[in-house]
């Protein structure tokens, strides 16, 4: 009887948007002295409720901080690595800056430890104090180079500054001479009036801020000036990939409005410019490959909320116009390649 044939070889998975917080939240309200921080309170049955001002804001499952249950939830999904990144809320970015140094510090560490004790499940991303760039730019520095993290996640602005803020140059420059990877979240959503039904701050206000976030870098020269920046754009880019064509146009007809701090084209950096798959929908996911490129493109659930795709990568493994090399980039191997020198790739990828 012939040999069966070996069954094919399941492609590496690197789920890149995945959110986790320390099992204990202290109320830090009473530490510093004024409120607005998020705290957690166990509430049984392995979750625990996240609480604002002495208010409930989100419950939680342990998948928010239990490292071996989302192993355990990643072997059920056949999601080899997640990449860790605290819960955007917790940025901070309103607090005074030694404040939000110390909390970031604390989650830092927490993630930290998560990849230090399970080295081929995880690898990290550090939160920085962004609207004190001297204290950010020394955080992101420990954490390369002590805690052995592979980049950063950042807000979509940081209080009044878009991304293009002068004030910002020397974390750029920082993360270049790192070779440190950013990804770019949305955060801080208009929540009031006309944004205040439905969801809207998530829905609608999410794809709006990666739109102006990745707006600003071009427009405002930073990629141009930091050729070596490797940005990634969660929730596929929201906005941009649809409204590049808009851009553009802006840029070419009104340049006296738009091409005042760079004179390159939005056109001009894709290549350059990274996202997580994260679009729900087929077509979508098509016009992302097409206007941003297969390997470009970074798989990203958005665990453990959600919102996010429940079963890692099944919009990709689904799609019949994605070959299967296309596939196997998307799923894993752009994820390595994004994270450059920082990553350990023999950790992730055996030879035959």
């Amino acid at each position: 009887m012939p040999a069966m044939p070996d069954a094919p070889k399941k492609p590496l998975r690197i789920d890149m948007h995945t959110h986790i917080l320390p099992k204990h939240l202290p109320d830090l309200s009473q530490k510093y002295g004024y409120g607005g921080w998020i705290s957690t309170v166990p509430i049984g049955e392995g979750k625990a409720r996240m609480m604002l001002d002495g208010k409930p804001f989100r419950d939680i499952g342990c998948n928010c901080w239990d490292a071996e249950e989302r192993i355990s939830e990643c072997n059920d999904t056949s999601v080899d690595v997640q990449v860790l990144s605290t819960i955007p809320v917790l940025f901070n970015y309103w607090a005074k800056p030694e404040h939000c140094l110390d909390l970031a510090k604390y989650l830092n560490d927490d993630i930290a430890q998560t990849c230090e004790q399970h080295p081929s499940r995880y690898i990290g991303l550090a939160t920085l104090p962004m609207q004190a760039p001297d204290l950010a730019v020394k955080e992101l520095h420990r954490c390369i180079t002590e805690l052995g993290l592979a980049g950063i996640q950042i807000g979509s602005h940081i209080n009044e500054w878009n991304l293009d803020a002068p004030e910002l140059e020397p974390i750029w420059t920082a993360c270049e001479e790192l070779d440190a990877a950013v990804f770019v979240h949305p955060w801080d959503m208009d929540m009031k009036g006309r944004q205040s039904k439905y969801w809207f701050p998530w829905l609608i206000g999410m794809p709006t801020e990666t739109t102006t976030a990745i707006a600003s870098l071009i427009f405002g020269g930073v990629l141009e000036r930091h050729p070596k920046l490797r940005i990634c754009l969660a929730h596929g880019g929201g906005s941009f990939p649809f409204t590049i064509g808009r851009l553009e146009h802006g840029f070419n007809c009104r340049p006296d409005l738009v091409a005042t701090n760079n004179d390159k084209p939005p056109s001009a950096y894709l290549g350059r410019i990274w996202c997580d798959s994260l679009v729900h929908d087929n077509d979508a996911l098509e016009l992302l490959v097409k206007k941003i490129g297969a390997n470009r493109i970074i798989l990203g659930s958005d665990y453990p909320f959600p919102l996010g795709e429940q079963r890692p990568g099944e919009l990709v493994d689904q799609n019949k116009s994605l070959s299967d090399e296309d596939k196997a980039k998307i799923l894993g191997l752009n994820a390595l390649e994004f994270f450059g020198s920082l990553v350990d790739k023999s950790k992730f990828i055996k030879d035959e």
